[in-house]
């Protein structure tokens, strides 16, 4: 059966294609854009129309290639800023328009789909945190095996960040001392004690790339690769010395991504300080390939629930 999921997230929108046969998951396509839907949610309460226009186009862009491919089933999945917003009825009427329904998940689930596709891609050992760095929110999800024992989901990502602490380019010491202060004073609250860090998200995935000389980009490359603590306090040094025009020019960096990597590559760097661990591995897959696992493999071959 052909499946895709569409993940409408509060920086970018991907969408994943894959076929699932015999209890057999093999991915098809992927495409990703950054459309930045929940630029200012945050602060105004409201998708801008800008946010809303770019995803629709980019959404209706990826009907289309689901058409092509012959898709049967596909979901489309919303996150922290269509959870957040109080106009997400602008956003969701218009994909009616399309013939399309989307579905607004909770923390749990998001961060249950995150954890599912980490753990397909890299098969971490023993208790695990996977850490979902998104836009708007930032899921610490714990568990063992298949099993996902507990869901943290932090009301901040990359976008807010960047809006609540930088404000100049670069941003000055003064705004990074309190934004790694605020960080360090929430993931203190949520310190567990594990055997094995998980990163996802497209700024680990970046940093990867950009530790590892990889471009362009490869999934196959990216996908279980090691970053250490070392590592990433030295790419957050680099960077937010950077002016966003300056990490523009650095191939592996997308455009848009260069204007709020800085508080993306301090979350994990922040998170390997505060749980006393030396490295973290990093997962091309996340939460769309985990909605896809858990909707059309697992519960296909497990009805009942899968742990």
């Amino acid at each position: 059966m052909r499946v895709a999921v569409i993940d409408v997230g509060t920086y970018s929108t991907r969408l994943t294609i894959a076929n699932v046969e015999n209890g057999q998951f093999k991915i098809l396509y992927e495409e990703g854009h950054i459309t930045a839907l929940g630029r200012g949610v945050k602060l105004t309460g409201k998708l801008s129309k800008e946010g809303i226009e770019e995803t629709v186009r980019v959404i209706e862009r990826f009907k289309k290639l689901c058409e092509e491919y012959g898709v049967e089933k596909c979901l489309i999945l919303g996150t922290e800023a269509l959870r957040v917003a109080q106009n997400r009825e602008e956003f969701t009427d218009k994909l009616k328009r399309l013939g399309l329904e989307i579905k607004v998940i909770p923390p749990e689930e998001e961060g249950r789909y995150a954890y599912l596709g980490a753990y397909f891609a890299v098969r971490p050992e023993g208790k695990t945190c996977v850490i979902d760095q998104g836009g708007g929110s930032t899921e610490f999800v714990f568990g063992e095996g298949l099993k996902v024992e507990e869901v943290i989901s932090l009301p901040f990502g990359i976008v807010n960040l960047t809006e609540g602490f930088i404000k100049h380019d670069p941003p000055t010491e003064e705004e990074i001392r309190k934004l790694l202060e605020f960080l360090d004073g929430e993931i203190e609250k949520v310190k567990r004690p594990v055997d094995t860090l998980v990163g996802l998200g497209g700024t680990i995935t970046t940093i990867a790339a950009l530790e590892y000389g990889i471009y362009p980009y490869d999934p196959q490359k990216i996908n279980g690769k090691v970053l250490t603590r070392e590592q990433l306090k030295k790419w957050f040094e680099k960077l937010s010395k950077m002016t966003v025009e300056e990490r523009k020019k650095l191939p592996q960096i997308e455009d848009k991504r260069a204007e709020a990597i800085v508080p993306g590559v301090a979350i994990f760097w922040r998170t390997l300080e505060v749980f006393e661990k030396e490295k973290i591995t990093v997962s091309d897959w996340a939460v769309k390939q985990g909605a896809l696992i858990d909707n059309f493999l697992l519960r296909k071959n497990h009805p009942e629930g899968v742990e």
